[in-house]
């Protein structure tokens, strides 16, 4: 299976905030749009037209499921709640492995090599 997740990344942009919104709680689609900006510090901004094509997709790939909620008397009926499923939790994980490699291998490079005169 992780063969198989692989063949998901590098995730994109979108597709990466999307999922780190969704890893702590089920959310619905502005929630998502309000904690990527929040996680990001407002560097991240995520319109709906990128967030529902992202989730279309990850719906259709099965890494995100429409979750049914009890609505509370003053939340919107027509609001559809998303979470992030077991797939859609190892496809994070993997890119997180490969994004941690990727920091570890650029620290490398900027470090000032040994015995160089500076």
């Amino acid at each position: 299976m992780k063969d198989d997740l692989n063949s998901f990344l590098p995730l994109s942009p979108a597709v990466l905030h999307i999922f780190l919104a969704l890893a702590g709680e089920d959310r619905h689609g502005y929630a998502i749009m309000q904690e990527i900006a929040r996680q990001s510090e407002g560097r991240y901004k995520m319109g709906p037209g990128t967030l529902y094509d992202n989730l279309q997709k990850l719906l259709e790939r099965g890494f995100v499921a429409e979750q049914p909620r009890k609505r509370d008397d003053d939340d919107d009926p027509r609001r559809r709640y998303y979470r992030l499923t077991s797939p859609g939790r190892r496809l994070l994980s993997t890119e997180i492995t490969r994004l941690e490699s990727v920091v570890r291998e650029a620290r490398l490079h900027l470090q000032p090599s040994q015995g160089r005169a500076r």
